[in-house]
């Protein structure tokens, strides 16, 4: 069994896959100050809250754009399941050519995005996550990066709305009923939800627009399953999206080996 880890700003996400399969995910919110020991009882018990021993995992492969945390979580690896995990960065083997002005700053999570909807869906694709930032990547039919953008959350905007102004309080982020709200939290909620949903669609005209070839949009992270119910113009949300990623990228660098 693999276990892929998605170290994000907020959430440190989990994956449990035999073979092509997910068995398993599960969440941690991401602290810099958790120990390793910390972070191995939390993996060995979601291990066992899907049937599984750390004896049954073979591999781990981490993906993390955190690097405070990214050393204490390995360190529970090689503590708790005695592996060595394979990190996504240099030295992998992901089908995926970067053709940016810098293509070390590609984050790993954003690469792992790219390369699962590549290898399962098929170029060219216009891939989104929904995450702490959100962020756009496009993949030619060759598998190559040619083009990206990155902006605010909407759980990000939505923390700056609360705390920049004294007399808004914190709301659920939500798909509205209406937008004609009748009161602050409704109104808040409404705003959030339809100045979000409306850049999204803005964004992918914007690059069918400069993009003269046709392409597929792929999401995930977040509320991308709202999103995707409530427009035409995303193909598909998948939820797995950087699981299946990761376990492509794990599959090709061991065969490279």
């Amino acid at each position: 069994m693999l276990v892929a880890v998605d170290i994000g700003n907020t959430n440190i996400k989990l994956g449990f896959l035999e073979g092509s399969r997910i068995v398993g995910t599960y969440r941690i919110t991401t602290k810099a100050n958790h120990t390793s020991d910390e972070y191995g009882l939390l993996l060995t018990e979601f291990l066992d809250m899907s049937g599984f021993r750390p004896g049954d995992v073979d591999d781990v492969i981490i993906a993390s754009v955190v690097p405070k945390v990214m050393h204490s979580f390995r360190a529970s690896i090689v503590k708790f399941l005695d592996i060595e995990p394979m990190v996504v960065g240099p030295g992998v083997k992901t089908g995926i050519n970067i053709r940016m002005d810098d293509p070390k700053s590609m984050g790993a999570d954003c690469l792992a995005d790219c390369a699962g909807a590549y290898h399962v869906y098929g170029g060219p694709v216009l891939v989104a996550d929904f995450g702490t930032a959100t962020t756009f990547n496009y993949v030619d039919d060759r598998g190559t990066i040619t083009a990206g953008l990155i902006t605010t959350g909407i759980r990000t905007a939505a923390a700056a709305l609360w705390n920049g102004t004294a007399q808004l309080p914190e709301v659920e982020i939500t798909r509205p009923k209406t937008i004609l709200a009748k009161g602050t939290k409704t109104a808040m909620q409404a705003g959030l939800y339809y100045n979000f949903l409306g850049g999204i669609e803005r964004t992918i005209r914007q690059f069918r627009h400069e993009i003269p070839e046709d392409f597929q949009v792929v999401t995930t992270g977040g509320l991308g399953r709202v999103f995707a119910d409530d427009t035409d113009l995303i193909d598909v949300y998948d939820p797995d999206l950087i699981f299946k990623g990761m376990a492509i990228i794990h599959q090709r660098t061991l065969a490279a080996r």
